[in-house]
């Protein structure tokens, strides 16, 4: 069994460099780790349910040691990709607080399960019988209501917390390692303005978000493969500045009583024509 669920980790791992080799966008490279993962776990559940332990040792190693490691990558890239998808467009103060109330989770859940958490890593093993052998649960010992709802062949009443701290560990890593990128977003923003020259939009940001609302509904940039959040990211990099909650402005956009609800567009359209015809006079 350990053999085979090291060769299954090993493959899930070269499948995951390649991803993360070929692809920028954090949000596609999660869900593309997301479906290799799973596969994965099937492929070693599906080789679990023909194997037979040769003692209860056995057993307890492949559910506090050997799954987690896998399903652990599971919940992680799952985290990743939450995280990602619900980051906030905004400044680096906005992105700084979205990371740490994710960080908050981390600690709440470790508070939660302090006394699990010393169990695991202490190395201790005197309950072990009851955590990591299959139909060994014990009611008193608070268990997760997810665990009612599990296959039971394949789960026991510990097995995916471990997976969680394993995943909590790493995920603790990965927002760190952001909060610390945009700690120093000031040399970034320098950076930029040196940069651009001082290029500044000087309109109102309600302007601003009209035509970026035009151009993404045109797909006009990058061939429509843009989200909004992207664009609104490009857009505050090249004129230094924080959109802040462009969705909001969208909807006070739309509400406008008038007919035309586009007046930024219309006025440019406007300008434009007028100094056509300008032009053909002279």
């Amino acid at each position: 069994m350990k053999n085979y669920s090291n060769s299954v980790m090993a493959e899930l791992e070269s499948q995951l460099k390649i991803t993360y080799s070929n692809e920028d966008n954090l949000v596609n490279c999660s869900q593309q780790a997301i479906k290799a993962t799973i596969a994965s776990l099937e492929q070693l559940k599906s080789f679990f349910k023909k194997h037979s332990f040769i003692s209860k040792s056995e057993e307890i190693e492949f559910f506090k040691d050997i799954k987690p490691q896998l399903a652990s990558k599971l919940i992680f890239y799952n985290e990743i990709y939450n995280i990602e998808i619900s980051k906030p467009s905004g400044s680096d103060k906005t992105i700084r607080k979205h990371y740490n109330k994710e960080l908050s989770k981390i600690k709440i859940f470790f508070d939660e399960n302090l006394e699990f958490y010393k169990y695991y890593r202490s190395g201790n093993t005197c309950l072990d019988k009851k955590y990591f052998l299959r139909r060994k649960h014990d009611i008193t010992m608070t268990l997760d209501s997810s665990y009612f709802q599990s296959d039971y062949d394949f789960t026991t009443s510990h097995d995916f917390k471990v997976s969680k701290i394993i995943a909590n560990d790493n995920i603790k890593v990965y927002l760190e390692t952001k909060l610390k990128k945009y700690k120093n977003g000031n040399q970034d923003k320098q950076h930029t303005e040196a940069n651009h020259k001082g290029l500044r939009w000087t309109g109102s940001k309600v302007a601003l978000v009209e035509l970026m609302y035009a151009l993404h509904a045109e797909g006009a940039l990058n061939n429509g493969n843009l989200s909004l959040n992207e664009i609104a990211k490009n857009i505050e990099s090249v004129f230094n500045l924080d959109i802040g909650q462009f969705n909001r402005i969208y909807l006070e956009i739309r509400s406008r009583k008038t007919m035309e609800k586009t007046n930024f567009l219309n006025s440019l359209k406007y300008n434009l024509k007028k100094r056509m015809e300008e032009a053909d006079e002279k």
